[in-house]
C-alpha cells in the first residue's frame, strides 16, 4: 500500500493504549494498544474471539475499560459528548429498519444527526452515487444484497462526515465484488484525511491496509506495514509467505 501515513502534530486520531475489559471471567482485551493517523487505514486483523469487537466498542465510548485508556481525537468518547459529532461508527450487527426504503433509512438517520435539510440533501445524494444505490432508493432494506445494505449502513455512519470512522468487520458475509468496491470507498474517504480504523478476521484483506496490527487473545502480536512485514518474515526463512502463515508463526512464538 506504500508508505504508511504518519501522525500529525495534534497527536493520533485513534489511541489505544494498555486497554483492560474482562467480562466473568474471560479477559477481552489484555493490554491492547495502537494509534491512528489521520488520513490512515488501519487493520485489526484477527479471529472470532481476538478481542475487535471489544476493542471498538471501548473506542465508540460503548463499554468501559478496566484498565488503560481510548482516546478520540484526543478526547474520551465514554465521558465527551462532543466526541459523537465526529465519529462514525458501523457495528458488527448494524441496525438498520430493515422495514425502511434506503431512502427512509437516510432521512432517518439524518434527523437523528440533525443535520439541516440542505446539507442532508448533498450529502446523501452524494453518497448514494459512490455507492451507487441512487437507483434502489425506493427498496426495502431487507430486499437489499448483503453487498448493498452494508453499503446503506456505510452511508448512514458517514452522514455526518466523521474525522474517524470505526468499523467492526464491515465485509463480513459480502461477496467478494462487493467487497472490492466497499474497500475502494474506504480508500477515497482516507484518502481526504479520515482516519479509519476496521477490524477483519480475513488475513487476505490485511494488505489493503496502510498498517494493520494482528490481534489475539486481546493482545497485539505484530504491527507495521503489510508489505514489511511480509519481508521481514521471509528473511526470517519463510519463502513466499501469506499472512495466514504469519499470523500463525506469531501465535505459536507468543504461546
Amino acid at each position: 500500500m506504500g508508505e504508511a501515513v504518519t501522525a500529525m502534530a495534534g497527536g493520533p486520531a485513534v489511541l489505544a493504549r494498555g486497554m483492560r475489559r474482562r467480562f466473568g471471567a474471560v479477559t477481552a482485551l489484555d493490554g491492547l494498544g495502537f494509534e491512528v493517523a489521520r488520513g490512515e487505514l488501519y487493520g485489526l486483523v484477527g479471529p472470532d474471539g481476538a478481542g475487535k469487537t471489544t476493542a471498538i466498542r471501548a473506542l465508540a465510548g460503548l463499554i468501559d475499560l478496566d484498565g488503560g485508556e481510548a482516546r478520540i481525537l484526543g478526547l474520551d468518547p465514554a465521558h465527551d459528548d462532543s466526541v459523537r459529532e465526529r465519529l462514525g461508527l458501523m457495528p458488527q450487527q448494524y441496525s438498520l429498519y430493515r422495514d425502511l426504503t434506503v431512502a427512509e433509512n437516510l432521512r432517518f438517520f439524518g434527523r437523528l444527526a440533525t443535520l439541516p435539510g440542505a446539507v442532508y440533501r448533498e450529502r446523501s445524494a452524494r453518497l448514494l452515487a459512490l455507492t451507487r444505490l441512487a437507483p434502489f432508493v425506493d427498496r426495502r432494506a431487507d430486499q437489499l444484497s448483503g453487498g448493498m445494505y452494508k453499503k446503506l449502513a456505510l452511508s448512514c455512519a458517514l452522514l455526518t462526515e466523521p474525522e474517524v470512522l470505526l468499523l467492526d468487520e464491515p465485509t463480513n458475509g459480502v461477496d467478494p465484488v462487493s467487497r472490492r468496491e466497499l474497500w475502494g470507498l474506504l480508500h477515497e474517504f482516507v484518502e481526504h484525511g479520515m482516519a479509519v480504523l476496521i477490524s477483519t478476521p480475513y488475513m487476505d484483506e490485511a494488505e489493503r491496509c496502510h498498517r494493520v496490527g494482528l490481534v489475539h487473545h486481546g493482545r497485539l502480536l505484530l504491527e507495521g506495514e503489510p508489505a514489511r512485514l511480509l519481508v521481514e518474515f521471509e528473511r526470517a526463512g519463510h519463502p513466499r509467505p501469506t499472512f495466514e502463515e504469519l499470523f500463525v508463526d506469531s501465535i505459536g512464538r507468543a504461546e
